[in-house]
């Protein structure tokens, strides 16, 4: 099974779990499972389209998935799918 790694922001919906465990063959059935799970994931991370949100990244086993297949990359047992909400703001440096 592949494993979701949860951000804080989001565990609310994961019932405070850091990692969840899908099986699944491809990213996209993976976050299908996830929201199927914990209803929720699946309207904060795809847009109206089904396209992956601009401002939230995911990587599978570290790679950017947006740089490569996107929702059709393939997943397999052990593999790791981390949800990276981009961050912004701040103040610029002086």
């Amino acid at each position: 099974m592949a494993q979701f790694r949860i951000p804080g922001p989001l565990r609310r919906l994961s019932d405070g779990q850091m990692t969840v465990a899908v099986e699944a063959s491809d990213l996209g059935s993976a976050i299908d499972a996830l929201d199927t799970r914990y209803p929720g994931f699946k309207e904060r991370l795809l847009d109206n389209n089904g396209e992956l949100r601009q401002f939230v990244n995911v990587y599978l086993n570290d790679e950017d998935v947006r740089l490569g297949p996107g929702l059709k990359a393939k997943v397999s047992d052990k593999d790791e799918i981390s949800i990276v909400p981009a961050v912004a703001g701040g103040q610029p440096a002086t």
